[in-house]
């Protein structure tokens, strides 16, 4: 890592410290979502379908049902019903009618996988026996796979009720494309006409699975009262307990969540899929139940990343300036309408102040799985496409990759395509010129050896977050927040609290709290924990420094404005007070109950004025001009990170997006035959990258503090993958000398277009 952080006197910010749920992890103790059991429980297995699309005929749970040890069995028809809901849709799509069907078929199977009964049984080996059991009838219908094909005339239909948003349905057929998204600035035909370049390419990916190791799991238990309890690897309980709720008919404050520790889940666990069957089955049963997915049922089931189709014309002047940039993409959504079309759109051009632009985009369902969030859902695709233009842009004109980025590049008060304006410093300017100063950029490179770059742009979330700060009779601290911790957020709010507090981070200790015991806060997604669940603690935090004053103005007979807090002590504020002796936090503590009452502290806000983030990836590879494999050799990542709470933990999350980009590019697609069936559900066949495969990954830390938080963070988590399959295309298009297109870039894919003449 490359320490190039502005200094400060932050006693806690900006230094590593030890990680608090560190030891329980290592030791084994912390308890994942398949590690909790409780007496009596059941275990329940799903019966998936073998075919990417059918109907539904008859379902035979008889002998299932029969079979010693089988406590229930349950179709669609014990899921609750919901209307199909209309447009205009929300940026994020939460539809019942769809979760319901996704959750169990109802009327047809839409993908491999797609799950239609469900068993809960006294053993696993009987829950697998009985799913085998019953007797399903389908009638085979023809599937489509791809999301251009799938707007064709003649594709396969997969909803018959699924018109686009804004046509005329009394005229206009049914479709598999279910809405579109613009964004659109200036004139085109004119930019274009100021064009003394234009490239118009054709690109493609993949949909690529988050690849968390821990599967997903969950136990549910019911009471006769109605009252439900849900344990579950999740990145957000306070979505599942609404998302659950609203797919059962249930009363929010009926279903308590609690999140599991979690292993991995970089925006894949932002959604339900087995819980509502679990609890389903356990109302029905009046026992617990367990339910884990097996790996092939994680891939087959759970969401990838949307595969694309994307065409993109640019145009540049002779000095470098972008005139026009035009793209069209086509996102597959899954079985299910909810592409991440809005990210998209924002994601391909602003980074750049192009005075013509238009993007569009197209959420577009295809017999898949229905597909989730993956570490900033829709940009990745789009700066590979964008990218790779202005890679080829600058080859074409002769000019250096960072200059012409340089040139084109936003600065503070330029706004993003969609109209979200940078406000306060920015730092690409920064993070560019660091790319070009950096000894990796001028190293020299051998033959088969190629270089690439790339720049990537995210708006990182806010929204809404709890917190709560209790001071305890000892005087250590309980901190209690609403966000799962995924990345080291319950250090990086302590970092936070105790540097408010002006005390020692061991005596803090940190709390995810369950949806019974804090305030709604949204999910540990969109690069938002850090800046928003931080600013709810450091308010919480401010809120017990006043209280504290409060009994020491008590205790001093002062007002209370004549008590200042500094580094952990109550201070009287006059001078002539010399002989008042200050009080720490512990001696406050005790006098508090008998002169106050508890001390504690909460906020509960709608975070807002995030800051925009950037990042860049500057990437050199290997090619066997033999077999077209494709080695990184060297890897390092720049990023405007604000400000680094706990600059470990910023470095790990810019290299796990380093090596997550590099199996993006190289390796990972999902694989179907000619049925649409899966043929790599497993980590022996989806090849995810291991330690062997990539470089050590460099970090440049940039810091340009957002004004907009108390300690100028911008979320970090997305940024770095954005820019990393671009990066890394980038460099094997410079090494064989032609353009790569179509990700991911497996050895016959490479060792074609080095063959080509």
């Amino acid at each position: 890592m490359a320490d190039d952080r502005t200094k400060t006197n932050f006693r806690w910010v900006g230094k590593n410290t030890a990680r608090p749920d560190g030891v329980d992890k290592v030791t084994g103790r912390a308890r994942y979502g398949d590690d909790l059991l409780m007496a009596g429980m059941l275990h329940a297995e799903i019966l998936r379908s073998p075919h990417a699309h059918a109907n539904i005929l008859s379902i035979d749970v008889s002998k299932a049902a029969a079979l010693a040890g089988v406590k229930a069995v349950i179709t669609s028809s014990d899921i609750p019903d919901h209307p199909l809901s209309k447009p205009p849709y929300p940026p994020v799509i939460n539809d019942f009618h769809d979760i319901s069907r996704n959750v169990m078929a109802r009327e047809k199977v839409l993908y491999d996988g797609h799950a239609v009964a469900a068993v809960a049984a006294t053993s696993a080996a009987i829950a697998r026996q009985a799913v085998r059991l019953i007797a399903v009838e389908y009638e085979v219908l023809p599937h489509v796979l791809d999301p251009l094909d799938a707007c064709g005339p003649d594709a396969p239909l997969l909803h018959d009720d699924q018109y686009t948003a804004g046509s005329d349905r009394e005229h206009d057929a049914p479709s598999n494309l279910a809405r579109t998204h613009a964004g659109q600035r200036g004139d085109l035909e004119k930019g274009f006409d100021q064009a003394d370049i234009i490239i118009e390419r054709e690109f493609s990916s993949q949909p690529v699975h988050q690849g968390y190791i821990e599967p997903l799991a969950c136990i549910a238990t019911s009471s006769e009262d109605g009252n439900v309890e849900l344990w579950t690897s999740t990145q957000g309980h306070f979505i599942a307990r609404g998302l659950i709720a609203g797919v059962l008919k249930m009363e929010l404050s009926k279903l308590r969540v609690t999140a599991s520790e979690i292993g991995g889940g970089f925006g894949g666990k932002t959604t339900i899929y087995g819980e509502p069957v679990a609890i389903r089955l356990s109302q029905l049963t009046g026992r617990p139940v367990r339910m884990v997915m097996t790996r092939p049922e994680v891939f087959r089931a759970s969401g990838p990343a949307s595969g694309t189709r994307t065409r993109i014309k640019m145009g540049v002047r002779k000095d470098g300036t972008i005139t026009a940039a035009q793209a069209n993409s086509w996102i597959q959504a899954g079985a299910f309408k909810g592409a991440p079309l809005v990210r998209a759109t924002d994601s391909f051009f602003s980074a750049y102040t192009i005075a013509n632009v238009q993007v569009t985009t197209y959420d577009v369902c295809v017999n898949r799985p229905k597909v989730a969030a993956y570490r900033a859902p829709g940009a990745p695709m789009a700066a590979f496409a964008v990218e790779s233009v202005i890679n080829e842009l600058a080859v074409r004109l002769g000019m250096d990759g960072v200059d012409i980025r340089l040139k084109n590049a936003v600065s503070e008060g330029c706004e993003s395509l969609l109209g979200v304006k940078y406000n306060g410093p920015i730092g690409l300017i920064e993070v560019l010129q660091k790319v070009k100063s950096h000894e990796h950029y001028s190293a020299a490179l051998k033959p088969h050896q190629g270089r690439g770059i790339a720049l990537g742009y995210w708006m990182h979330g806010g929204g809404l977050s709890s917190a709560s700060v209790s001071v305890l009779d000892d005087g250590t601290i309980s901190l209690a927040t609403g966000s799962p911790d995924i990345g080291g957020s319950r250090s990086s709010m302590r970092v936070m609290a105790a540097e408010e507090l002006g005390i020692d981070i061991d005596l803090i200790n940190t709390v995810i709290a369950d949806t019974a015991s804090i305030a709604y806060s949204y999910q540990t997604a969109g690069s938002r924990t850090t800046y928003a669940t931080g600013m709810a603690v450091i308010n919480a935090t401010r809120m017990v420094i006043d209280k504290l004053r409060a009994v020491a103005a008590k205790k001093w007979q002062v007002p209370v404005d004549e008590v200042s807090w500094e580094a952990g002590l109550a201070r009287p504020v006059k001078s002539t007070a010399d002989d008042i002796k200050p009080l720490n936090l512990k001696e406050l503590a005790k006098m508090a109950p008998g002169m106050v009452g508890p001390i504690a502290g909460h906020s509960e806000i709608n975070a807002s004025g995030q800051g925009a983030a950037f990042s860049a990836q500057l990437v050199d590879v290997e090619i066997d001009p033999q077999t077209g494999f494709v080695a990184p050799i060297r890897y390092t990542a720049f990023q405007d990170v604000g400000r680094a709470i706990s600059p470990d933990y910023v470095e790990g999350q810019m290299q796990g997006a380093a090596v997550q980009g590099i199996g993006w590019a190289l390796n990972e697609e999902y694989i179907y035959n000619d049925k649409g069936q899966l043929q790599n559900a497993g980590f022996l066949d989806y090849r995810m990258p291991v330690a062997s495969d990539v470089p050590m990954i460099d970090t440049v830390m940039i810091e340009v503090p957002n004004p907009n938080h108390p300690y100028g963070v911008r979320g970090v988590g997305e940024p770095p993958l954005i820019s990393a399959p671009a990066a890394v295309a980038n460099a094997v298009e410079n090494a064989i000398g032609k353009t790569m297109s179509h990700l991911p870039l497996t050895p016959p894919k490479v060792l074609k277009a080095i063959e080509q003449v």
